[in-house]
Formats: C-alpha cells, structure tokens, sequence
C-alpha cells in the first residue's frame, strides 16, 4: 500500500559521488527549512485566528444585553430589574449588579419607568441597605436634572421577603400576586451550640483569644448571658434600621398592626390589607396601566458563562476558607 501521506516532503539524499553533492545537499535543506517555517506559519495563523474568535465570542456574551438596548429604537419603555435569589455578594441579586442595572435604567433616556421584580427570601442587610439608599439617590438627582420624577415600582413574585422587602420598600409602589409571600420584616443571627455534646464525649475545648468575647459565637463554648443580651442589643438595632426604612418608604400607607414588624411574612392579598402592598398585578400590568410604557426592556445584569465560572471559582475558594476559620454566618435580613 503506497502511503503518500507519510512519505509527504521526504526527498532522496544526493549522491555522495557527485562532485556538487554539497550544493545539493545544503540546498535540499534550505527548502525543507523553509518547507517548515511554512508550516509553522500556517500553525500560528490559524493558533491566533482561534484566540481573535475566542475574544470575539466572549465580547459579545459580555455586551450583548447593552447591545440589544442599543439597537432597540422607538417609544419609551419600561425598565426591567430582576432581584432574583439571595441578596448576598457575589450571587445574581447582589448590590452591585443591581445598582449598576438601576443606573443604566436611570441613564437611558427612554426609560419612562422602572419595575424591579422581585424574587427573593431576602439576605445581607448590608446588600439590601446599599440597594435601598442608592434607589433613593438616583430619584433625587434624576429629579434634580430632569425637573420631574422616575416612577420606580417594585412587583414580587413568589417571594418578597426580608431583604427583598427592604428593596421594594424603597420603590414609590409595590405590587403582589395574590399568592405571593411579603414582608419577614426580621433579623437572624444562625450559629449553633456543642458545648454540651463535647463534654458528654468527653472532649477539651482550646480556644485562645485576646479579648474575652472574641470567640462570642464559637459553637464549641457556651454562650454566656451577658453575651447573648448584647448579640439581642445588635440584633435589635440592625431590625430598627429595616424598621424606619419601611416606615420611611410605606408613609401612612402601613397599619398600625405590631405583627407588621414582628417577621411574619403574608400573602399577597392580606399584604395588601397590612399596607405592604399597594395592589394586586404583573409587571406587564404596572407597565401598561401604570407606567404607561408597554414595550419592557430587560436591564438586569446577568451573568455569562465566564464570569459565572470565574465567579462561582472564587466564592467557592472564599467559602472554603470561610468554613476553615469561622462557623458562623453574619446578620441576615431572611
């Protein structure tokens, strides 16, 4: 079987005997030698075309969204802003793909409104409360430039709860689904306790500090009353903060119930009753009737494939270090 494939560029050495066998033999070389670098080209052209469509393809899954509002040409629109999941860092409701989604929203002069549809059990109160002040910031300026206000309305979906509520409580309106579940206007501080458990086993506890409660929350030693009346004393301060910014955002509209602020959460239809919820509809609903602006332009920030996997890398090496040097979670708005 005649394999040209493999004999491909293969030459037959000169003959030694003839007199001008160098110059055939430097010669046949210098043409391999640039039968190679040929091929070497050819290898690096199309190396360097893969990485050019590679960027290309990753340009474009990063900017397509803005792109997609770019090239949108008409009426105004109503501006769409999912807060969808745990409101934490590094998560899809995270502060920083809100607000860079709400200022987009704000600086698009077609924006004639916007809905934040929301989704959530709620999270960091840090998260929720830098959400809360930035909504509030960006009204004032647009009022500020443009001399009239940027309606803002907040929809929940399954779930409007805790941190979720005090994003929604910033907006001029909420609206509900009937089913949907509102309110959990409540912190939480999660830990749990194994002091017992070692000493039914037996176990020594070594803890070392300096500062005699800075392991307050180690699950290993017990929680003494003095510390636990201060971990309250925080817990109670952080829940006034929620409390005034729902004071500040519902007005009068809140009854003067006290299970209101307790962290019970309701439906949408009694949320309504409570004065948690102003009234029952979609966000096509809010858009069309309300807003004015049927035609929805989706401004949320969402992950593409890259960064969800460098992201979802970095919060699990954040996590596991976490778990290596605490026990315990920060105060949650859930």
């Amino acid at each position: 079987m005649n394999w040209k494939f493999w004999r491909r560029g293969s030459t037959d050495q000169p003959d030694p005997t003839d007199p001008n066998w160098e110059r055939a033999l430097i010669g046949r070389m210098a043409t391999e030698y640039l039968r190679e670098r040929r091929r070497r080209r050819r290898w690096s052209t199309l190396f360097k075309a893969l990485v050019l469509i590679y960027l290309f393809a990753v340009l474009v899954s990063l900017y397509s969204e803005d792109l997609a509002r770019q090239v949108k040409v008409g009426d105004k629109h109503t501006a769409l802003i999912e807060v969808n999941g745990l409101i934490a860092p590094e998560t899809q409701a995270s502060a920083d793909r809100v607000i860079s989604a709400l200022r987009a929203a704000f600086k698009d002069e077609r924006t004639k409104g916007i809905v934040l549809r929301i989704n959530s059990p709620g999270g960091s109160a840090v998260q929720a409360g830098y959400v809360y002040d930035e909504i509030g910031r960006l009204k004032a300026e647009y009022e500020e430039e443009h001399g009239e206000e940027m309606p803002v309305y907040a929809v929940a979906v399954d779930v409007c709860a805790s941190g979720g509520y005090y994003i929604a409580a910033a907006a001029d309106e909420i609206y509900a689904n009937a089913a949907s579940l509102v309110g959990s206007i409540g912190v939480r501080l999660d830990s749990f306790g194994f002091s017992q458990l070692l000493e039914d086993l037996g176990i020594e506890r070594r803890l070392l500090t300096a500062g005699e409660n800075k392991g307050i929350l180690d699950p290993f030693s017990p929680l003494r009353e003095p510390q636990e009346a201060f971990l309250q004393s925080v817990l109670d301060e952080l829940h006034q903060q929620f409390i005034t910014a729902v004071k500040e955002g519902r007005g009068d509209r809140l009854t003067d119930d006290p299970e209101v602020f307790s962290g019970l959460f309701w439906s949408g239809a009694r949320s309504v009753d409570l004065g948690l919820v102003d009234g029952l509809g979609s966000s096509s609903y809010v858009a069309r009737e309300l807003i004015g602006a049927e035609s929805i332009v989706d401004f949320t920030r969402k992950w593409d494939w890259l960064e969800r996997f460098t992201d979802q890398l970095g919060t699990a090496m954040v996590a596991t270090l976490g778990r290596l040097t605490t026990t315990t979670s920060g105060a949650q708005l859930r």
